[in-house]
C-alpha cells in the first residue's frame, strides 16, 4: 500500500506500448534525409492497412482536434451546409469548428448519454438537399454512447454529402468498414487504441472528399492535406513531422498487424462487457446503456455523492487515474476506458479498487462481487469448452 504506480485509465492519453517507447530513443534522424524517407511510406502504408482502407491516410502534427479542424478546413466553402450529431462534448467540438469557420451547420442534438438516431439524419438530408457533409462521433467519449456508424454512412452514402467521422476513440474499439461502408474522412488520433503519447493525428481521404477538396474554399495553410499528400507522395511530410512520434507509432503499427485490428477491436469490447458486468453488479448504474461505447465505461455515482471522490479515490489510494465526467456531467458520472496497452489484468485491478473505494465512502460492497463479474466474462472468452 506504500509503493503506488501510476496506471492510466482515460481515453486518453492511454497506457502506452513499452517498445514503442524505446523505439523513441532514436529520434535523432534528419527529416530530410533518406532516414526518414525510408521510414515514413512504410509507416503511412501500415496506417492505411491498419484503418482498413485504400484511401489516402495522413498524418498531422497534432492533437485530434487539428485533424477534425482539418477536415472542416479542407473540404467546405464558407456558408455551406453541414449536418452535425452533437451528443456530448466532442460533438460540442464539431459545432464549435463549424462556426469558427462559418458553415451553416444544421445541429441534431441528443441527451449526454444518448445518441442521434440514423432516422434523424436522412430527415436532416432530406430537408437541407445541399448540405455538403454530416459530421458526428464513433464513440463519444464524454458519454460512453456509440453511434450507428454504419446506419449513418449508409443514408450519407446516398447524397452528395460527405460522411466525416470523430473516430478518435472509435479507431481499435469498434468495427469501422470505411470502404465499405463510405466513410470519407474519418479521424484517429496518436493516444488512443494507438498505444503512444498526443501529438499526432490521423486523417483517411476518399475519392469523393477529394473531388468536393477540389472546390472548397476556405482558408487554410499548417492543415493543408492536398499539400499534405503531395509531400507524402514524395515520401515526406509538408512541415517538419514528431520523428520521435513516428518511431513510436511504427512500432505501434507493427503491434497492431501482428495482433491483428479485429483482436485489438475484441480486446476493447470484452474489457468494456467486464466493466459494464463489474459495476452492474455492484450496484451502479451506466450512464449510457442503451448504446454503449467499447471505448469507455460511463458509469453514474451513487446517490448524492460527487463522482470527483472517487476519481480521487482511484488517484490517491492506487495512483490509478480515471476520468470524471465532462461539461454538465462533472461530478455526476466517472469514466473507466478499455483502450491503448490495457488488458484483463489491468481490469481485475480496476474493479477491485472500485469495491474498496466504494467501501471507504460508505456504500455496502460485497468484495469481490465486481471481480468476479469480469472473470466470469474472461473465462467465457478465453476458456472455451474444446469440441467434442
Amino acid at each position: 500500500m506504500h509503493i503506488r504506480k501510476q496506471r492510466l485509465l482515460t481515453p486518453g492519453p492511454t497506457p502506452l506500448l513499452p517498445r514503442a517507447l524505446h523505439a523513441m530513443m532514436a529520434s535523432d534522424i534528419h527529416h530530410r534525409t533518406q532516414d526518414f524517407i525510408k521510414l515514413y511510406p512504410q509507416v503511412l502504408a501500415d496506417l492505411k492497412e491498419v484503418y482498413g482502407t485504400q484511401g489516402d491516410v495522413l498524418i498531422t502534427v497534432s492533437s485530434g482536434t487539428g485533424a477534425l479542424e482539418a477536415s472542416i478546413s479542407n473540404f467546405f466553402s464558407e456558408g455551406d451546409t453541414i449536418v452535425i450529431c452533437s451528443a456530448g462534448k466532442f460533438g460540442e467540438r464539431w459545432v464549435d469548428l463549424a462556426k469558427a469557420y462559418r458553415l451553416n451547420a444544421v445541429v441534431l442534438t441528443a441527451p449526454y448519454g444518448a445518441v442521434v438516431a440514423p432516422e434523424r439524419v436522412e430527415q436532416a438530408l432530406r430537408e437541407n438537399p445541399a448540405a455538403k457533409g454530416v459530421a458526428f462521433q464513433a464513440s463519444e467519449t464524454s458519454t460512453g454512447a456509440a453511434h450507428d456508424v454504419q446506419a449513418i454512412a449508409e443514408i450519407t452514402k446516398k447524397t452528395g454529402a460527405l460522411c466525416i467521422v470523430d473516430a478518435i476513440t472509435g479507431l481499435g474499439t469498434m468495427k469501422l468498414d470505411i470502404d465499405g461502408w463510405g466513410l470519407d474522412i474519418v479521424v484517429g488520433g496518436s493516444q488512443k487504441a494507438f498505444m503512444i503519447p498526443p501529438g499526432l493525428a490521423f486523417v483517411s481521404v476518399s475519392e469523393k472528399a477529394w473531388a468536393q477538396n477540389a472546390g472548397a474554399k476556405l482558408p487554410r495553410l499548417y492543415f493543408d492535406l492536398k499539400r499534405e499528400k503531395k509531400m507524402a507522395d514524395k515520401g515526406e511530410s509538408a512541415w517538419t513531422p514528431n520523428v520521435s512520434l513516428i518511431l513510436a507509432l511504427a512500432e505501434s503499427l507493427k503491434y497492431i498487424k501482428s495482433l491483428g485490428m479485429d483482436k485489438l477491436i475484441e480486446n476493447a469490447q470484452l474489457l468494456a462487457l467486464g466493466t459494464r458486468s463489474a459495476v452492474t453488479a455492484l450496484g451502479l448504474e451506466l450512464f449510457a446503456p442503451h448504446s454503449p461505447s467499447s471505448s469507455v465505461t460511463a458509469v453514474k455515482a451513487p446517490q448524492g455523492m460527487d463522482s470527483g471522490e472517487i476519481v480521487k479515490g482511484f488517484r490517491n489510494h492506487f495512483g490509478s487515474i480515471i476520468a470524471n465526467g465532462q461539461g454538465t456531467m462533472k461530478g455526476q458520472i466517472f469514466r473507466i476506458a478499455h483502450l491503448g496497452y490495457f488488458d484483463f489484468a489491468d481490469l481485475f485491478a480496476v474493479i477491485a479498487e472500485l469495491e474498496l473505494i466504494l467501501h471507504s465512502k460508505g456504500i455496502p460492497v460485497e468484495f469481490g462481487k465486481g471481480v468476479a463479474a469480469v472473470q466470469k466474462v474472461y473465462a467465457e472468452a478465453a476458456f472455451k469448452p474444446a469440441s467434442v
